[in-house]
């Protein structure tokens, strides 16, 4: 390659193996040390392994591999309906999956861990561990240039696949074994050190999750008041708040401390919200904040993805809530049910949100009720009605009740758990930062860039 042209660009005949541009960009973008394509230090292999063998080994079947390059694998009741060829996985390999090996899904199978098998869709090279460290290997082969190299050898339209040939005639940079080895161990060294953070903050979660039950003397028990003959189960009507089986079966709390218990509803008002018409381009695109459930995420909120305007509010269910406000995702995807925020600023919020607002109760501090709110996250979520996405309503955040101690007791709990929190985030970002650190840093070095 002529690097020197400033107008056209050349391409050695011998790197010329298939017309088609997009395969040849990343020629110009860099060159590395050492280079050596796949082909000439992986082997491929293709062992078959029938269903009986994989039973009598207790070895099990490929599910997928994500894109973080973990693996997972199917139960071993799969086995026998599984239709289809697959082949062994033996130690110390690489496989890849056709369709997303570009995303990074790549695993390297180690020296004496279990074999597993695999279909063709995952295909399975070997190599000379006196020459390559395999940790090593996985580096480069999950890189972000490593995925910008394979984007170009994809075919096909609906279900792009890189074929074996196209991942064999891939360069990839190969130095010394003693120089592999170093990169690996500083590669480890950072993410260690990520690794002990994020189990601090693991640490501190665990504790940040009983704290306030501990200081307000909130015990969590399985309902006990069931009695079992043959094959029916008969509750305590004493004990019967709610008709369903369901709310029988679920935690119930008792409170070890006098302290005052009362009704949300008889601290502040609860409201809700509504979507302007999406129809209506006017109601949107405004300066108005407008909340969503997804953006409840137990912290304060100072802006918002969307914004409406004052027509959308006066022709709509939203209305404009004041900064301070608390709010409480009623439904929506995942474990959004149950999260609680904060208002830093004046807003609106969708229907899916209950707001506390208008507090009456001078007893008790907004920022200890949003703390207790954030404690009872998986109680509250629990509550929940429906088959397919259990939802909360407004009623039963205006019927939930909170414990109210006095407000030193509530100072001491506000401040200790938001300082709990503030060390958890800053552990879990100084995490997150020494992956990202770690990864860049072996990229640079890896792949020298010109």
């Amino acid at each position: 390659m002529n690097s020197n042209m400033k107008i056209l660009k050349t391409i050695p005949y011998s790197e010329l193996a298939m017309w088609d541009v997009k395969r040849y960009n990343h020629l110009f973008d860099y060159s590395f040390e050492n280079a050596i394509l796949l082909r000439d230090i992986l082997k491929p292999i293709k062992e078959s392994i029938s269903k009986e063998e994989l039973i009598k080994n207790d070895w099990r079947i490929i599910n997928k591999i994500n894109f973080q390059g973990k693996l997972f694998l199917r139960d071993k009741s799969d086995i026998e309906k599984y239709k289809g060829n697959v082949f062994k996985v033996p130690g110390n390999s690489i496989i890849y999956s056709k369709i997303n090996v570009r995303h990074g899904c790549i695993y390297y199978h180690e020296k004496d861990k279990t074999a597993f098998a695999v279909s063709s869709e995952y295909p399975v090279f070997i190599f000379d561990i006196k020459k390559i460290n395999g940790y090593y290997l996985i580096l480069v082969l999950r890189s972000n240039e490593f995925k910008k190299l394979l984007a170009t050898k994809t075919s096909g339209i609906s279900k792009a696949r890189v074929k074996v040939d196209e991942f064999l005639e891939t360069k990839i940079p190969l130095p010394p074994l003693e120089e592999q080895n170093r990169i690996v161990a500083t590669y480890n060294a950072k993410i260690d050190l990520a690794k002990q953070q994020e189990e601090k903050a693991t640490i501190l979660e665990n504790e940040l999750k009983h704290f306030v039950d501990n200081e307000l003397g909130i015990i969590a028990e399985q309902n006990t008041n069931f009695k079992k003959t043959g094959l029916l189960k008969y509750v305590n009507f004493k004990s019967l708040h709610k008709w369903g089986t369901d709310a029988l079966l679920k935690v119930r709390v008792r409170y070890k401390n006098n302290f005052i218990i009362k009704e949300i509803s008889k601290i502040c008002d609860v409201g809700s919200g509504g979507t302007p018409s999406r129809s209506n381009k006017n109601y949107y695109n405004g300066d108005i904040p407008w909340v969503k459930t997804g953006e409840v995420v137990n912290d304060i909120i100072y802006d918002t993805e969307e914004k409406i305007t004052k027509n959308a509010i006066k022709n709509s269910s939203a209305r404009l809530y004041e900064k301070d406000s608390l709010i409480v995702a009623m439904y929506g995807q995942g474990k959004t049910r149950g999260r609680t925020a904060k208002l830093g600023i004046k807003a609106t919020t969708n229907q899916a949100c209950a707001v506390l607002h208008n507090f009456k109760n001078e007893d008790i501090l907004i920022d200890y009720l949003w703390v207790y709110l954030m404690n009872e996250y998986d109680r509250l979520r629990e509550l929940a009605s429906g088959n397919n996405q259990p939802n909360l309503n407004a009623q039963m955040i205006k019927e939930y009740p909170v414990v109210i101690p006095p407000k030193d007791i509530q100072e001491k709990i506000t401040n200790k758990f938001f300082k709990l929190k503030q060390q958890i985030k800053d552990l879990q970002q100084r995490a997150k930062e020494n992956r990202e650190l770690a990864i860049k840093k072996i990229e640079n070095e890896i792949f020298k860039m010109e």
